[in-house]
Order: C-alpha cells, then structure tokens, then sequence
C-alpha cells in the first residue's frame, strides 16, 4: 500500500522558511514523478511542484516565484521541499504525491488515501 508521510511543518513569520518533507513506502519511488500540493483554507488543492524520477527535472507553479526548491533522495525514498520567502498566502496544509503512472509522466497525481497533510502556517 502506498504510505507518503510528510512532516517539517508549523508556524513561520513572514519571510521565514521551512523544510518540508515525505516519507515513501508501499512503491517503488525511484520509478516515478513526485509533486508537492497544497490546500489553502476554503479553496481547493493545487499543485505546487514536481520532480522527475531521476530528479533532474523540476517544474514548479509561477506562484513560487523562486521562492521554493524541489528536491529527492531516491536511496532514502524521501521528497523534500525547501520553501523560503513564506507569504501569508502559503498558508496551506501541504501533501506529496506520486503519478499515477512508473517510468512516465502522466500529469495525474495519487496520494495516500489515509494523508493528512502536513500543516503549514504563516503569520503576518
């Protein structure tokens, strides 16, 4: 069974940064694109970023700005998301996901069904 467990969150002023980041188990993680999302109070889940497999690929929504740097170790089936700048409006509880699909890009994520997320809250 899929298992993506993210941790590194809390409480940031503005301008401050955190490190997020997941645990895989349950798939072979070095076989896939991993994404990061986000779901802010009252809107819905939007994607953040993605990495390829071997990591060398890295796309990120024009929200981020440069703000955020996406990351991976294939050996310890960890994704990170180092995150700095934090806005008020990066408020959001956070998740990782893979694709749907080994080897290939499908543009379609899947996550944990029992993921909570990982809260993340600025202050302004």
């Amino acid at each position: 069974q899929v298992q993506l467990v993210e941790s590194g969150g809390g409480l940031v002023q503005s301008g401050g940064s955190l490190r997020l980041s997941c645990a895989a188990s349950g798939f072979d993680f070095s076989n896939y694109w991993m994404y990061w999302l986000r779901q802010a109070p009252g809107k819905g889940l939007e994607r953040v970023s993605r990495i390829s497999p071997d990591g060398v690929q890295k796309h990120y929504k024009n929200f981020v700005n440069d703000r955020f740097r996406i990351g991976r170790d294939n050996a310890k089936n960890t994704l990170w998301l180092q995150m700095s700048g934090l806005k008020s409006e990066d408020t959001a509880i956070y998740y990782c996901a893979k694709d749907q699909k080994s080897l290939e890009f499908s543009g379609t994520y899947e996550y944990s069904p029992v993921d909570q997320g990982i809260q993340v809250t600025v202050s302004s």
